[in-house]
């Protein structure tokens, strides 16, 4: 047993970790604690923890554990890991970046086909046993525009194709996608002006903050929709119930907000044009699964001294 890698899994649910541990061959070479979310590590598994899986960590508890050496984070973003006053320098954090893909893409053509079909405005109509014939707008033929063409918008880009949507994004690094007009950020304006659904897929970091403007939103179509499943802090939420309510924009569907869960006293509830979710987008009942299967396998790479999947670039924030 002291020779086995003492493995820390601080979540809810531990189970399907658990199981992917051992069916991934690896239990005789961990030896493994679970610890609830509300509860804190102890003073031993603080002593004696080298890899960690988490939803996050409070401050001061990262340096206590003199003896970790890696941890997954449970989330693609890892703002609040990286927003820590005290993270070690020397502690690999890795992210769930791609385990949103079974589920996001298809949450976002949800909110596209809500906007477009009159579902919602028909089972109105049938609790009132209304007869009332309603228009469906086509998607075909229109642009979807995809602010951060990484796995989740790649995802997104082929399935909008396959309804006839033209595509056009963004992306970091130079890399051709068929069928997708690709831009470098810098040319981020040409898709606010191109777009008639505005996808906004980007991290969380420095750069980015209050990335959707009132000088963007100005850019934008009139009626154009504004779609974020990616981090709350993109928006200037007062410049978006602004741009919605002068008509200058058609509306927005937010997925993820700055403070969450909303407070009720937040003007998104209320505002005209905007569609508030309740963070759906990622969720899925076998998420735990998705994310076990990229934690084993940097568990083998880590239990073998490769290097790990998903590694935290804390330069770029993501």
């Amino acid at each position: 047993m002291t020779n086995r890698t003492r493995l820390l899994l601080w979540t809810d649910g531990a189970g399907p970790y658990v199981a992917a541990i051992e069916a991934a061959g690896l239990a005789d070479r961990v030896a493994v604690e679970t610890l609830p979310r509300t509860q804190q590590p102890s003073d031993a598994q603080k002593a004696e923890t080298e890899a960690l899986l988490a939803w996050g960590a409070p401050a001061g508890l990262l340096p206590a554990m003199k003896r970790l050496r890696w941890a997954q984070a449970m989330t693609a973003g890892v703002e609040s890991w990286l927003a820590l006053p005290d993270v070690p320098a020397a502690l690999t954090l890795t992210c769930a970046r791609g385990t949103h893909r079974e589920s996001m893409p298809e949450n976002i053509l949800g909110g596209l086909f809500s906007i477009t079909k009159p579902y919602a405005a028909v089972a109105e109509d049938q609790k009132q046993s209304k007869w009332t014939r309603r228009l469906a707008i086509p998607l075909a033929g229109q642009t979807l525009g995809i602010l951060g063409l990484g796995a989740v918008g790649q995802d997104l880009a082929r399935m909008a194709q396959a309804i006839g949507m033209r595509v056009i994004g963004t992306k970091r690094t130079a890399a051709a996608i068929p069928g997708v007009e690709v831009l470098p950020p810098e040319r981020t304006d040409e898709v606010f002006r191109q777009a008639d659904f505005l996808v906004l897929l980007l991290p969380a970091t420095p750069q980015t903050e209050s990335f959707v403007n009132a000088e963007r939103l100005a850019l934008m179509k009139p009626t154009a929709w504004l779609l974020n499943f990616g981090r709350g802090h993109l928006i200037d939420d007062a410049a978006l119930i602004a741009a919605a309510a002068n008509m200058k924009i058609a509306g927005a569907i937010l997925d993820v907000f700055r403070q969450e869960p909303l407070p009720a006293s937040h003007p998104f509830w209320q505002a005209k044009g905007i569609h508030v979710l309740p963070h759906i987008g990622g969720g899925h009942p076998r998420r735990d699964s998705v994310v076990a299967r990229l934690f084993v396998e940097n568990l083998g790479r880590f239990l073998d001294g490769k290097p790990l999947r998903e590694v935290v670039d804390r330069a770029a924030g993501y």
